[in-house]
């Protein structure tokens, strides 16, 4: 269903009980999550704004309001500027171990793309020279992509690798995830350190993310290894948290 259609499902709610003990926003928000779940509304569907959907169902804006706003912290519908409230396929939880972004979506039959912003040979940084394990000023190749899932921007995703990678290609990182190309050359990533954490956007994240100015955003940064114990890459990424979020088990010592 294209997303630009408004889409309504008034057979879900023929029969909302109007008298019974259920509050009406859960009645709504149930039948929807169902619906979304099941595939009978898809992803990327476009509903109408929540004054269309009042005057179709008989109740106040705060009821849809508060139906729509649980799906919406559940990630099965987001709020994008200009186009509405759409449905996705649901947040996706990435386990904090060894995995990449692209095939995380993958395993959670999402469908990643990815549009690479910038791509340059440049002198690495101080701080990306240190975490590589480089000279300071040696050539690293540089990558600055856009992830999505389902058409809604999931993750912005800048990587330094060393100058032994410099020839991997803007088409490269479009087609597959960072991790399936290393793997393709015969890369064996072991080990990584791992920090994660929160910040607001700056720059232009809010434009890449579709979300609002000063909004939060989930933070990470790695340094993976190979099997020789060298630096393959050092990566800073920032996630919408209303898409995405992390998850441990904790085992008492």
């Amino acid at each position: 269903m294209p997303a630009e259609q408004p889409v309504w499902p008034d057979e879900l709610f023929a029969d909302l009980d109007r008298t019974g003990p259920v509050p009406l926003y859960y009645q709504v928000s149930s039948r929807l999550e169902a619906a979304i779940r099941s595939g009978d509304i898809p992803a990327g569907a476009r509903l109408e704004n929540e004054i269309a959907i009042g005057h179709r169902l008989g109740l106040s804006r705060p009821t849809v309001r508060r139906a729509i706003q649980e799906l919406v912290d559940k990630g099965l519908l987001v709020r994008r500027r200009g186009i509405g409230t759409q449905v996705v396929q649901g947040q996706v939880t990435r386990q904090v171990e060894l995995t990449s972004l692209y095939e995380d979506l993958q395993n959670a039959h999402h469908e990643p793309t990815t549009r690479v912003i910038e791509r340059e040979i440049m002198p690495a940084p101080d701080e990306v020279a240190d975490r590589l394990g480089l000279a300071s000023g040696s050539d690293v190749l540089y990558v600055r992509r856009q992830r999505s899932t389902d058409g809604v921007p999931v993750a912005l995703l800048e990587n330094y690798l060393p100058a032994d990678f410099s020839d991997i290609t803007r088409e490269q990182l479009e087609e597959r995830g960072l991790y399936q190309i290393l793997r393709g050359r015969g890369v064996a990533i072991r080990v990584a350190k791992q920090r994660i954490g929160a910040r607001r956007e700056h720059g232009d994240e809010a434009q890449l993310l579709d979300v609002d100015r000063g909004s939060p955003l989930l933070t990470m940064e790695r340094v993976a290894y190979d099997g020789s114990g060298h630096a393959v890459e050092f990566g800073r990424h920032c996630y919408r948290p209303d898409m995405y979020s992390f998850e441990t088990t904790l085992v008492a010592k």
